[in-house]
């Protein structure tokens, strides 16, 4: 089935809220449980209303909702402008039908060739075995291991940090 990238609206609150709280999804972000629809409109509102300085998009399956990934600056310094955070979720069902792929594929494109960035940097817990192997494929190499980064259902969990170069930066023409 074809899986259709897309920007975010705020009209994809509820769906953020329903994937984000999924019971398999959840545990796998550094977000708290329990975030309403409510709370996703107002985050999506600030997110889109904010300058082209990062991207949030959607994949979607025959019009459902089967994902999202995002870009947005690692931070305010200007030396550090050059680099991105990565993040994103794909929905359970929709897992191994290549929409994790179609995401990143999508978000590479728009950092790599329009947004000038150099470096996208992004945390996993270590046993997300088929995110790491996703993110391996499109370039991203393990850095470091944080120790008990995060509290996760009760137990510190370990994360890698992962980051990817640009492999053709932008040069003059």
């Amino acid at each position: 089935m074809p899986i259709t990238l897309r920007r975010a609206r705020v009209e994809d609150a509820e769906a953020f809220a329903a994937h984000m709280g999924h019971p398999l999804v959840q545990p796998m972000l550094l977000r708290l449980p329990y975030t309403d629809a409510a709370v996703w409109r107002t985050r999506l509102g600030e997110t889109l209303n904010a300058s082209s300085d990062q991207l949030l998009l959607v994949a979607e399956i025959d019009g459902v909702f089967a994902g999202h990934g995002g870009l947005a600056p690692a931070g305010t310094q200007l030396r550090r402008r050059h680099v991105m955070g990565l993040g994103m979720a794909v929905a359970p069902e929709h897992w191994r039908r290549g929409v994790g792929n179609a995401l990143m594929l999508g978000l590479l494109d728009w950092a790599d060739r329009w947004a000038g960035v150099l470096r996208i940097e992004l945390q996993v817990f270590t046993d997300n075995a088929p995110a790491i192997a996703l993110y391996r494929r499109h370039g991203f190499e393990i850095e470091g291991t944080h120790r008990a980064y995060a509290l996760r259902d009760g137990v510190y969990a370990d994360v890698h940090a992962m980051a990817r170069l640009n492999p053709q930066p932008p040069r003059p023409a």
